[in-house]
C-alpha cells in the first residue's frame, strides 16, 4: 500500500507540474484547447498573466508533493497530507466556482492518494 500511495502522490505532483506548464507557458495554445468551452478565445491573451499566476501556485503544490519524496517517517506523511489537502481544497473550490470537471481532474485523484496514504 505504501508504494501505491507514493505512486499516487507522484501522479498528483506530475499533474500539477503539467498544469503549471499549461497556465504559465502554453496558455494561449494548449490552454485554448483544454478550456475551449469555458473561456472565449479572445480572452486568453488578456488573461495570460492571471493564468501564469495560477500556474505558479500549482507549481508550489507540486513542489510540496515532490518534497514528500525527500523526507522520511512521520514528516513525509504529514507533508503529503498537507499538500494533498491543499490540492483537494483547490479542486473543490474550482469545481464550485468554475467547472465541475475540476473536481474529477484535480480533487478526486488527491482524495484517492490521501485515502491510500492512510492505509500505509
Amino acid at each position: 500500500m505504501e508504494i501505491l500511495g507514493k505512486i499516487l502522490v507522484g501522479l498528483v505532483a506530475l499533474e500539477h507540474l503539467y498544469i503549471l506548464y499549461i497556465e504559465m507557458f502554453a496558455w494561449e495554445t494548449k490552454g485554448k484547447e483544454i478550456f475551449k468551452g469555458s473561456l472565449a478565445p479572445e480572452l486568453f491573451k488578456p488573461t495570460k498573466t492571471l493564468a501564469a499566476n495560477q500556474g505558479l501556485y500549482n507549481g508550489f503544490l507540486a513542489a510540496g508533493l515532490i518534497w514528500y519524496f525527500f523526507l522520511e517517517g512521520h514528516w513525509a506523511f504529514h507533508i503529503a497530507i498537507f499538500f494533498l489537502t491543499c490540492v483537494i481544497v483547490a479542486g473543490i473550490y474550482g469545481a464550485v466556482t468554475a467547472s465541475k470537471k475540476i473536481f474529477y481532474v484535480q480533487a478526486l485523484p488527491a482524495i484517492v492518494a490521501l485515502v491510500v496514504l492512510h492505509f500505509r
